[in-house]
């Protein structure tokens, strides 16, 4: 019976004489996410409200599942049309909706209408107390409640008349592209996917980068990367993923560097090759998934040993968060089972016995000149043999 949707955005409507700009990148995000979906569609904006009208024939479920992934989308209102024939067509059919959407009617509801065009014959006052009396009549089995009802009955008059009871909770967020461009440092774990979908959620366009490390790591954990980015993909849009050959930097760090090191000196290295793509690309930032204190390369002397190679800011959305609070995340986003599957990244298969938890940046800054001989061109060779995998 649902035809369109009416799209609800929340911080986009305080943004002032800027909003068309938000508005406009919405619904660009909202055609994109549509492509895919069975049906065609016209997304339309009209006096404040974002509108999607099915041109024929949809996929209900397949839509309303690809709207739920726009981010700026706070809710998402499935939508009837009322012909504007005289107040006694539109009681008439605001009974034939609640018949068709409720068939347990045993339930309170209450009317609220929206006059946002002026010549309509009655004021929303008017409409709230006649419709409400048809809807009594009709179901006498209902009744009214002006404060928590189980059914709230909305009438917009616009344009066109438009009638919905269900708001269908969005993502939320601001529509990405408004916020520029960052590089996510993606492993196959439960952590980056769940920074990169947040940082998405803010506006920000979605880059990345995976070290892969053969034949220590395999091909199937490569894959996982692929599919976790797919899974980011699904919110931020297409992710241009950069697969860097970290074999032979590693091997070469675990050679010169004292082993208690080798995760943050590794670190370093990945920052470094990460921040040279992202200036490349014109990405404004980086971004990890690290948290304060859940591993020894993520206490707060680690993370100054690790921002202190990088120009461009560090992004880390998680750093407050415990694991429970990441998990759950991951899980709501769909990443989880994916993240947990048994293959191994880079930074698992290097880990030091007793890895340093407080490093002190001058030390490792020494140690590292125990690399100079080769490592710039170990990076050179990184850089250049790197595989672009563009993910959707």
């Amino acid at each position: 019976m649902f035809t369109a949707f009416l799209i609800k955005y929340a911080e986009i409507g305080i943004k002032g004489k800027n909003r068309y700009l938000f508005e406009d990148a919405l619904i660009h995000q909202i055609k994109f996410a549509l492509k895919k979906c069975e049906g065609s569609f016209l997304i339309h904006k009209s006096q404040g409200r974002i509108y999607v009208e099915a041109r024929g024939e949809f996929d209900y479920d397949e839509t309303v599942e690809h709207l739920r992934k726009v981010f700026g989308i706070s809710g998402i209102c499935p939508v009837v049309y009322a012909e504007d024939e005289g107040f006694e067509k539109l009681c008439d059919r605001v009974v034939r909706y609640v018949a068709e959407v409720y068939p347990d009617r045993n339930k309170t509801f209450k009317v609220h209408a929206r006059r946002a065009r002026k010549d309509y014959p009655k004021e929303s006052m008017e409409i709230n107390a006649g419709v409400g009396e048809a809807v009594l009549k009709a179901y006498p089995e209902m009744s009214v409640d002006v404060h928590q009802p189980e059914i709230l009955l909305n009438i917009e008059i616009r344009e066109k008349i438009y009638l919905y009871s269900e708001t269908i909770p969005g993502p939320g967020g601001m529509p990405v592209g408004t916020g520029g461009k960052a590089m996510l440092l993606l492993s196959g774990g439960i952590d980056s996917p769940v920074a990169g979908y947040m940082i998405a959620k803010r506006g920000v366009k979605i880059d990345a980068v995976y070290f892969h490390a053969p034949p220590y790591t395999s091909d199937r954990a490569k894959q996982k990367v692929v599919d976790l980015a797919r899974v980011v993909s699904g919110y931020a849009g297409p992710v241009w993923l950069h697969v860097i050959n970290f074999t032979d930097i590693q091997l070469y760090i675990y050679d010169k560097c004292p082993h208690e090191e080798l995760t943050v000196i590794m670190r370093r290295y990945m920052m470094r090759i990460a921040e040279h793509i992202a200036k490349e690309t014109g990405c404004l930032g980086l971004i990890t998934g690290e948290s304060i204190g859940q591993v020894a390369s993520q206490t707060m002397h680690s993370l100054i040993a690790t921002n202190e190679v990088c120009e461009l800011p560090v992004y880390r959305p998680l750093i407050g968060f415990d694991k429970m609070e990441i998990v759950e995340v991951s899980q709501k986003i769909g990443a989880f089972e994916t993240s947990i599957l048994p293959f191994e990244d880079c930074c698992t298969i290097f880990v030091a016995k007793h890895p340093v938890t407080k490093p002190n940046v001058n030390v490792i800054r020494r140690h590292e000149r125990n690399l100079e001989e080769k490592i710039e061109e170990l990076v050179k060779t990184a850089l250049e043999t790197k595989e672009l995998i563009i993910v959707e």
